[in-house]
């Protein structure tokens, strides 16, 4: 069985009309988990990379299994009130709407290279919003890295100028 095997489809989840990539099945069977880690780590090691940026809530799964595997730093982005010490924040805009991220002030050092991971790339506002954040914070995006890609919402579109692979392009 591939990966693509065993992402599953749900229906209507979290709203009506909405087809959901469920990944869990893919942290379930531990052969897999291993190989989509792997693959969003292919190319890089420490000599290449200082710290995983990892976005929440799912890309904390990839990215934490990706900084073990390296052996470097994982940092974090989540969402407002969060994270227990100063912040930077990036607000954004949503089809409907705005969201905003945030990660520590003093986790992002200059020149600092940084990979970033989700586990899905949809229309790129997320990301894109990560990757400004980390670089107003002096750091260096030297990858973007997602294990699912929904090709058809262009959302690779906002990341121009990135190095930006994804596992599986549906």
């Amino acid at each position: 069985m591939t990966l693509i095997d065993l992402l599953r489809d749900v229906p209507d989840f979290p709203k009506p009309g909405i087809i959901y990539k469920d990944i869990t099945p893919i942290l379930a069977d531990g052969n897999a988990f291993q190989q989509a880690v792997d693959s969003v780590v292919k190319g890089y090691d420490k000599s290449n990379i200082d710290a995983i940026v990892g976005v929440e809530a799912r890309g904390f799964i990839f990215a934490a299994a990706a900084a073990y595997k390296i052996g470097c730093g994982l940092l974090i982005v989540r969402k407002p009130g969060k994270l227990p010490s100063k912040t930077a924040s990036e607000t954004y805009d949503l089809e409907y709407g705005t969201d905003t991220l945030e990660i520590h002030k003093d986790q992002v050092r200059p020149g600092m290279r940084l990979l970033l991971i989700d586990d899905l790339l949809a229309t790129g506002g997320t990301i894109a919003a990560t990757a400004h954040l980390v670089e107003q914070q002096g750091g260096k995006v030297i990858g973007i890295r997602f294990l699912v890609e929904l090709g058809f919402l262009n959302g690779r579109d906002k990341l121009q100028g990135y190095d930006v692979q994804a596992t599986m392009v549906i």
